[in-house]
């Protein structure tokens, strides 16, 4: 199965799809996610969106108001984050009371969508798409409370659920094989980078038109590697840290093997981390064409290097 090699999609996030025109992208992913046509109004700015110098490079998110004023937080978390949970609930809270202005009544909150795409091990589970919603059911009955016709009339919807947000989880690093399905397509670009030729999914056709590496010039290819290389660093830190911490800790104590393994992983993962960033900047830009001249002004690079990579 041909495949092409793509901007990853949390780049395209900050630097791209926030362009009216490029919307199409982020309405394929979330028409297919939700099984239903989504057409973006406009893009918003958001207190819980804003991120700070350490979000730079680990996360990036987007909120979306759709054509029936329904609000979407798009994330994208690249690195470890055991409170990642309440994070989720944080930014959903800071948008209930964000959008209905002091005095108006509760009918008028919106409903909001948080689409969190993981590439770390969230939680225990198999699966990569889980769906999180609320329901009240009968502590003796186990019935499922529902809304009386009255409330059906007025809210139109059909359960208790639909009024509150909803949370989607796509943990890409938990999909393996070929892609099947238009979600699995979705999912296997933003785990690989690749788009297929035979991929048929919804926002996928606009993806190869506007976020091949090849129409991008020389700073933002340069642009675009740094955040690469920075990403790749920060992930292999986390996981080679970790796991230096736990060998120090056997061996030395807790305590002072946890200092020392942090120390030596951060070495080593910077490291590992910019060498086989350095690889695959090398292997992406060859395979878009790219000139040994052009790869050694973006990279640095000697051209005898790059013949040898």
């Amino acid at each position: 199965m041909k495949t092409e090699k793509y901007i990853r999609f949390d780049w395209a996030m900050k630097r791209m799809l926030r362009d009216k025109a490029n919307y199409a992208v982020l309405e394929g992913l979330l028409t297919t996610l939700f099984k239903e046509k989504i057409t973006i109004n406009r893009l918003l700015e958001s207190e819980s969106n804003q991120e700070d110098e350490f979000d730079k490079y680990n996360r990036v998110d987007i909120l979306a108001e759709n054509s029936k004023g329904e609000l979407f937080i798009i994330e994208v978390q690249n690195n470890d984050e055991y409170a990642y949970f309440q994070r989720m609930l944080f930014g959903v809270s800071k948008l209930v009371t964000e959008y209905i202005n002091r005095g108006e009544g509760y009918q008028n909150i919106k409903k909001i969508y948080s689409v969190n795409i993981v590439y770390f091990d969230l939680g225990q589970g198999k699966d990569y798409l889980y769906q999180g919603k609320t329901e009240f059911l009968g502590v003796n009955t186990g019935e499922v409370l529902n809304l009386s016709p009255f409330q059906r009339q007025k809210f139109n919807v059909d359960v208790v659920s639909e009024l509150y947000p909803e949370y989607y989880i796509l943990k890409v690093n938990d999909f393996k094989g070929e892609p099947q399905t238009p979600l699995e397509e979705w999912i296997y670009y933003l785990g690989t980078g690749d788009i297929t030729n035979e991929s048929t999914a919804p926002g996928l056709e606009e993806a190869r038109k506007k976020l091949e590496l090849a129409l991008m010039s020389k700073d933002e290819l340069s642009a675009y590697y740094r955040h690469l290389d920075n990403t790749v660093i920060l992930k292999d830190n986390i996981y080679t840290s970790r796991g230096e911490g736990m060998l120090e800790g056997r061996a030395m104590g807790r305590k002072e093997g946890m200092r020392e393994g942090l120390e030596k992983g951060l070495k080593k993962g910077i490291k590992k981390g910019r060498e086989e960033t350095m690889k695959n900047i090398v292997k992406n830009l060859k395979s878009v064409g790219s000139s040994v001249e052009f790869i050694s002004d973006v990279t640095g690079l000697t051209k005898e290097d790059i013949e040898n990579l």
